[in-house]
């Protein structure tokens, strides 16, 4: 008998940040994969819409309020999923902010806000998950990188070091916990238009310098993610722990592409 490895149903999935942005296309696919979820902002009802379009997909969704930043807000977050479900099987540990300045005009509370938040967060809230999963003796935690888990950029200082720091992070953790049976990878996105970066792709000429360095020629769209949220999230990758996929496009190679065609 032949075993679909990408079918969630049954699983219980919280996607953190999920008011908008690539939380929304993480939380579309796993819902399509048949995952029931929890989903999570700051404030709760901005959720509405959201969880309006995942329950006309058949599933159960729960809207609860985090602020990553609130360690007791990260704790009844867990409590609460965990008590409307029964179990908690994935996490994907997606909220995030960005400060966008030139390093030397950065202050001391924007490094704060952007460390406390894509760092700190991401750490107590898999924490908070894994307590509840670890009795279970199973558990998919992705953490949501970027490209710049292993590249940099100027103007992103506090950003870069946030999700080098994931990387590093996400490795740990899987050595901590791969003996309850809980996975932890870190899903890496490339250049994806969000509601933090959609003033970027206002500009014309920075978009055709980005695709000039992306070998597919082009940004990233939602569905691109698809099948590597699922991936991460299911039993095809029962044996894949402390990686960081990068779904960018082969811009992490540093390639660029030729603009003129070679003479003879």
């Amino acid at each position: 008998m032949s075993h679909n490895f990408t079918d969630l149903s049954g699983k219980v999935a919280i996607v953190t940040g999920a008011s908008r942005g690539l939380g929304q296309y993480f939380g579309r696919a796993l819902a399509r994969a048949g995952a029931d979820l929890v989903i999570t902002s700051r404030n709760a009802a901005d959720l509405a819409k959201f969880q309006a379009e995942i329950e006309a997909l058949g599933r159960r969704v729960v809207p609860l309020a985090l602020d990553v930043r609130d360690k007791a807000s990260i704790d009844a977050m867990a409590d609460a999923a965990l008590v409307a479900f029964g179990r908690l099987d994935i996490l994907v540990n997606n909220a995030g902010c960005n400060v966008r300045k030139p390093a030397v005009d950065i202050s001391w509370d924007e490094w704060n806000l952007v460390l406390d938040t894509n760092l700190r967060g991401t750490f107590f809230v898999a924490q908070a998950v894994a307590r509840k999963m670890i009795p279970s003796g199973y558990g998919r935690i992705i953490n949501i990188g970027s490209v710049t888990c292993v590249a940099g950029y100027a103007g992103l200082a506090p950003y870069c070091a946030s999700r080098g720091g994931v990387k590093q992070l996400t490795m740990s953790l899987a050595d901590d916990w791969g003996a309850h049976g809980i996975t932890v990878n870190c899903l890496a996105p490339g250049w994806f238009r969000t509601e933090q970066n959609k003033v970027l792709y206002e500009d014309a000429e920075w978009v055709d310098y980005i695709c000039d360095r992306i070998p597919l020629g082009r940004p990233g769209q939602p569905n691109d993610l698809d099948g590597s949220v699922v991936f991460l999230a299911s039993d095809a990758s029962a044996y894949v722990t402390g990686q960081t996929l990068l779904v960018d496009g082969g811009i992490s190679t540093g390639a660029t592409r030729a603009t003129a065609t070679p003479k003879d």
